[in-house]
This record gives structure tokens, sequence and C-alpha cells, in this order.
């Protein structure tokens, strides 16, 4: 479902998300999720890909959205987890296992924080029917966290850690998150930052030559300052 806000596209989308889900997303619109995602990060993906061992849930199962995160969580005095923020961490440095963990899993969504390359959304995201959503600076997880409706389950918590254990979440309008690329490999990143550099050459117009140039001293972005 999608609508709008102050300009804004708004998207709340139920999970499992369907492909015609995501063939409507567009760069910069602003996503809330209900139903059930799943956090998994390097631990999860080094023991399941790296180390072959068997998942200890059928996650292909419970859904295809996959929680870069390191979620506060605390037990309540009748055993159960209650999650009341989550830090989405960047999800640059999990690149090379995000091929084969696609194809494992069907994960279709990463949620996490700073986005990737353009040449990752193209050569991995692309052939996967996947697309990537960040969230919104910093300081937002415990808005995230009122997202949360309950924590379902939690798996490789004594291995792992609260950190990189599975985190089942069932969620309901879990956001805002920003639409950072799309079914076509776009960038919302990547577009914003081509726009910036093309005028970036005009900021230095006008101004007086470096005061202290015979220190190093210098404007051009290509010299090395020491």
């Amino acid at each position: 479902m999608a609508g709008h806000d102050g300009g804004i596209k708004t998207y709340r989308l139920t999970a499992p998300v369907q492909p015609d889900d995501l063939a409507g997303l567009e760069l910069g619109g602003v996503v809330y999720l209900d139903g059930l995602i799943y956090t998994g990060r390097e631990g999860v993906y080094r023991r399941l890909l790296d180390q072959g061992e068997t998942p200890p849930v059928d996650l292909a199962g419970i859904s295809n959205v996959n929680f870069h995160c390191s979620p506060a969580a605390a037990i309540d005095d009748d055993g159960t987890f209650r999650v009341g923020a989550v830090t989405a961490t960047a999800s640059f440095r999990f690149a090379k296992w995000l091929p084969q963990w696609f194809r494992q899993t069907g994960c279709r969504v990463i949620i996490g924080k700073g986005g990737m390359s353009e040449r990752d959304y193209r050569e991995i995201f692309v052939p996967a029917g996947a697309v990537y959503l960040t969230t919104v600076g910093y300081g937002t997880g415990a808005l995230l966290g009122r997202g949360i409706q309950a924590v379902e389950g939690v798996h490789w918590l004594d291995e792992l850690g609260i950190a990189q254990a599975i985190w089942v979440l069932r969620v309901k309008e879990f956001g805002p998150l920003l639409v950072e690329s799309d079914l076509a490999g776009n960038s919302l990143f990547e577009r914003h930052n081509r726009r910036i550099d093309s005028h970036i050459e005009s900021l230095y117009d006008g101004l007086k030559p470096p005061a202290l140039r015979r220190f190093g001293e210098t404007d051009d972005k290509t010299d090395e300052l020491i």
C-alpha cells in the first residue's frame, strides 16, 4: 500500500514481502513494515555459509526480510525477551556473503545502515530481485523499537551473543525506513552523490587564493596536504 506524506511517497508493506511490493518502491520513499522479520549478520553468515552449519530455524519459511542490526534486549520476569531498541549496523561489510545468502534463504529485503555500492546492488541484488532499505540517521533505535510487538524466537544466543544471534521479530508499522535501492539496482545515495559532485567545483568560484599556500594550504582537492 502506497501513499503520500508531504510530497514523500510512503509504503506500508507486510513481511514476507511480495515481488509486486518491491516493484512499486521508488528511491527515497519511506517504508513501514508489518509482519515477521529476522536479524542476521556476520556471525550468522559465517556459521551458515562459511562453515556449512544447519540453520537453527527455517528462515525462508519465516520471512524474506533480513535486518542487519544489534538489538537492545532484556529478559522479563516470565523469561520472555523484550527488545526496546534496535540499532542498525553498516551492511557493506557483508556484501561477500549476500549472493549465497539470497540463493539459500530467498531473502528479498535487506535492512541496514549506510547502504552499499551501486555495483553491489546491480551485481548482487538485481539478480536476486532484492532491495535495500536504510534506517534514517542515527539515534533512531528507540523509534524503531516501538514498532517491535514481540520476540517470536531467538536462535544461537549462547553461541553468538545478543548482537549476533538470530532474532525473529513481529513488527507493526516498523520504520521509517528509506528506499535506498530499487529492483533496477539504482542507489538513492549514489544518485545524490553524483548530483553534488557535479556542482562541487562551483563552490570555489570567486574565492581568493589560499593565504597560507606556502605552508601547503590548497583548494585543489586532488592535492595531499601534510
